[in-house]
């Protein structure tokens, strides 16, 4: 008997069903929250089937037009978008000029944004809330815009940092011999090879913008200019939750990011690749 390839065998089937039961737990709220969007409210706390016997396709609709999520649904795709778009932007340039350029206090400068990461942002509540106000910046979109930009440039700098340090030195050598600037070598060659941690942020910052909801009470007053998550809130009663209404705005809200996941999710794959090739 090959005891050895029978203990692999045994160490793989174990490892194999231990990511199968942790899959199992991830999916299965998901599952869940579909499943009660498409009951009754009387079928969800009479009945402990997993599957709806009516499927109430109508829940989304209601949810839709009760909660007026057309109008927070159009502000979190602007927050979203603008958002990332200016964290990878500013992150990038930030990383860069951290990873390859030198200049006076700059790993001073690196650790002091480091260091900001140890602070929650429910603790810069008041603060923030009182530079906005003296910036006549509160109860804006782009007093908001500001605060998800900052709150995702520090892990952003740092993650694309060490990216960058890895880059090697000889490829930006030989394209400034051949009179590449250096804005040119972080557009034409840096930005390209660093796809696969961009993706990675484009994600987190995705996720943490659309689901954001506390920030957003505190800077936003106005109803109108509110996100998504707002607009959950039209569901939940003071004694009783709609939550079959609920349940299918929660859904409407997960899908695009679920969306935005599937499309970069080949961009991590690869930077896993070829993470691993390199180690």
């Amino acid at each position: 008997m090959d005891f050895p390839k029978l203990k692999r065998s045994i160490s793989a089937t174990i490892t194999h069903f231990i990511l199968i039961i942790v899959s199992l737990s991830c999916v299965f709220p998901v599952f869940w929250m579909v499943s009660s969007s498409l009951k009754t409210q009387e079928e969800v706390f009479s009945k402990m089937s997993l599957l709806p016997s009516t499927w109430n396709w109508s829940n989304y609709v209601t949810a839709f037009v009760k909660a007026d999520f057309g109008q927070y649904f159009l502000n979190s795709v602007f927050y979203t978008v603008v958002g990332v778009f200016f964290v990878i932007f500013i992150s990038t340039l930030a990383a860069y000029a951290f990873a390859r350029l030198e200049f006076f206090g700059k790993s001073f400068f690196f650790y002091l944004l480091i260091a900001t990461l140890l602070i929650p942002i429910p603790g810069v509540f008041v603060p923030l809330f009182l530079l906005l106000k003296n910036l006549s910046l509160l109860d804006t979109r782009t007093g908001l815009l500001l605060c998800y930009i900052s709150n995702g440039l520090a892990f952003a700098i740092f993650l694309l940092k060490g990216f960058f340090d890895e880059l090697p030195k000889e490829v930006e050598e030989a394209a400034l011999i051949d009179g590449c600037s250096r804005f040119g070598i972080y557009y034409r060659i840096a930005l390209p090879l660093a796809k696969p941690a961009i993706a990675t942020l484009v994600i987190m910052n995705a996720l943490t913008i659309w689901n954001e909801f506390l920030l957003a009470l505190v800077v936003l007053q106005d109803k109108a200019k509110m996100p998504i998550q707002r607009g959950l809130m039209v569901f939940q009663g003071t004694f009783v939750t709609d939550y079959p209404l609920l349940m299918a705005g929660l859904t409407i809200a997960t899908i695009p990011i679920v969306i935005v996941y599937l499309y970069m999710q080949k961009h991590i794959i690869k930077g896993i690749a070829a993470g691993a090739l390199k180690g």
